[in-house]
């Protein structure tokens, strides 16, 4: 059953694809907001880090266990 979830085409590409590149952007938002802050460049409230954290740690998660479970 989960291999119809992980592999379900969206235009032709696998969604677990899809699942994995939405986790990067997140991961690297989630860095440049630290970054960004730490030098002065941005007035953004640094809860947004923490939440993007906690989402593309969910994010993350999710990738990694369709992907393994495709296989068992």
């Amino acid at each position: 059953m989960l291999e119809n979830i992980t592999y379900f085409p969206i235009f032709n590409i696998p969604f677990i694809v899809y699942l994995g590149i939405i986790t990067i952007f997140v991961f690297f938002t989630t860095a440049l907001i630290a970054f960004l802050k730490r030098k002065g460049k941005i007035k953004i409230s640094i809860n947004w880090h923490y939440y993007l954290a906690y989402i593309s740690l969910t994010l993350g998660l999710i990738h990694g266990i369709l992907a393994l479970l495709a296989y068992f």
